[in-house]
């Protein structure tokens, strides 16, 4: 038994110092020759805020359907990644080793590609989005940083949630329905914002959820906490008039898990007796407010009922017709995919599709990564998927510990990071740049923490062996 508890822990990384070991490789002896240097240079001064005057302008164009221009701001931010690297120590945390392994073989998927020109594309798109998560990680290190990072993002989704409610009020394009003619919910308006899509938006606002409440619990003064908690609810309500199918069960998780760790957080303030029937309240209440909400509308009803119709329903069956190619696409490439992107998917999938219909990915996360970096490439990612939450979960316990309001972020990124994670079963909007950033800004919200704090869970594991 104690041997298999050491190969687990082995194989989350807990007890290995990625700090260490990157100091002693070639690169992290180049980097420490020059900061000597970088230490004294107005780069280093400036890097910080350049870099988050890039973040805050991604948000900003994030909030429309063209993409052109996020490629050329991610562009940048590796760019500056480059050069930070060169006169500033990275700091490294477990789960980076995963995440650069499974680079690693995305690359290799993309040279031994049916179509490694057009997996170049999806390459670069990875390598670019992997480099802007590398600079949100050192950026949200700084507590002023994060409020800036966060704060900026949650305006921009107000202004988009505004217009989002004004569509629902006063109409939208015949787009917005974006739901079978035949069905019962024909001419019920989506809505999709400034995005264009009720699906895209959705999984767009399933993150902020968490990151608004975190701002809410951990903004000092009042006015702050108010605006982030209004500009939560203007999110959920736009998130429930989108009518996406996966986002809902995206944020029924999410919410779920955010639920648990903000009622862990406040317990302490609870009498003991409470403290055992909160959460079973507060998860009895909230399926009660559900059912009640879908036996009393009717849109509501029949959206949910839709998920149980199988192929009778128009979005069922395609989805099912996709996957099914899909699953084809994965046994002919099992070991390394056919390579990253959309683009490789374009060219690949008309020679397995189902009826006379094209598909613009997958429809499941889990499925696209099969495809794209075969078996290898998914078990990989799943085993830095094990290691961040293991490590964002010791994080959590930590700060619960020292009741440090900052640990809340971590909450957030835990709550967002699954929330994304379901409602990735049944859609791929994950891939698309308004989203995938997002994503990789709730994974650096665990690691950052994870990067000022990492040696201190070691020796409290330390100390209780003892």
């Amino acid at each position: 038994m104690e041997r298999a508890m050491e190969l687990w822990r082995g194989f989350l990384l807990r007890d290995f110092d990625v700090q260490a070991w990157w100091q002693g490789s070639v690169l992290g002896r180049l980097s420490g020759s020059l900061q000597h240097w970088g230490k004294n240079s107005l780069w280093v001064q400036t890097s910080d805020g350049i870099a988050l005057g890039l973040v805050m302008l991604y948000w900003g164009f994030s909030a429309q359907p063209s993409t052109g221009i996020l490629g050329l701001i991610l562009l940048v931010m590796a760019a500056m990644l480059g050069l930070g690297w060169l006169v500033q120590t990275p700091s490294w945390v477990a789960a980076h080793l995963p995440l650069g392994l499974f680079w690693g073989i995305a690359t290799l998927a993309t040279i031994f590609s049916p179509v490694p020109y057009a997996a170049r594309d999806g390459w670069l798109k990875l390598t670019l989005y992997l480099a802007g998560y590398l600079l949100l990680h050192r950026l949200l290190q700084k507590p002023r940083c994060r409020d800036w990072v966060v704060g900026s993002l949650l305006l921009v989704s107000l202004v988009m949630g505004v217009y989002g409610l004004r569509q629902y009020f006063y109409g939208a394009a015949e787009l917005a329905t974006w739901v079978d003619p035949e069905s019962g919910l024909a001419g019920v308006t989506r809505v999709y914002s400034y995005l264009r899509n009720p699906n895209l938006y959705g999984g767009y606002l399933i993150p902020l959820i968490p990151l608004g409440l975190g701002a809410a619990w951990i903004w000092p003064s009042w006015g702050a906490k108010l605006l982030a908690t209004f500009i939560t609810l203007v999110n959920l309500i736009c998130l429930l008039l989108t009518y996406s199918r996966g986002a809902w069960i995206g944020a029924l998780v999410m919410v779920a898990t955010m639920a648990v760790l903000l009622v862990q957080w406040n317990s302490i303030h609870l009498p003991g007796r409470w403290r055992r029937w909160t959460l079973p309240a507060l998860f009895a209440g909230g399926g009660a407010a559900l059912l009640l909400g879908i036996l009393t509308v009717r849109p509501l009803r029949l959206r949910v009922q839709s998920l149980f119709l199988g192929r009778v329903d128009t979005s069922n069956n395609f989805r099912i017709n996709v996957w099914a190619a899909v699953l084809d696409m994965i046994r002919d490439f099992p070991i390394l995919g056919i390579g990253p992107g959309n683009v490789a998917f374009n060219r690949v999938y008309p020679l397995y599709q189902r009826g006379n219909f094209s598909a613009l990915g997958s429809y499941s996360v889990p499925l696209e990564l099969t495809l794209e970096t075969g078996f290898i490439g998914s078990l990989t990612f799943a085993w830095f998927l094990l290691v961040l939450f293991d490590h964002g979960w010791r994080q959590w316990r930590l700060a619960l510990g020292s009741r440090d309001p900052q640990g809340l972020w971590v909450a957030a990124g835990l709550a967002a990071c699954v929330g994304m994670m379901a409602h990735g079963l049944v859609d791929t909007i994950w891939y698309r740049p308004q989203v995938q950033m997002l994503w990789w800004l709730a994974v650096a919200l665990i690691t950052a923490s994870l990067g000022s704090l990492q040696t201190i869970p070691s020796q409290q594991e330390q100390r209780s062996n003892e």
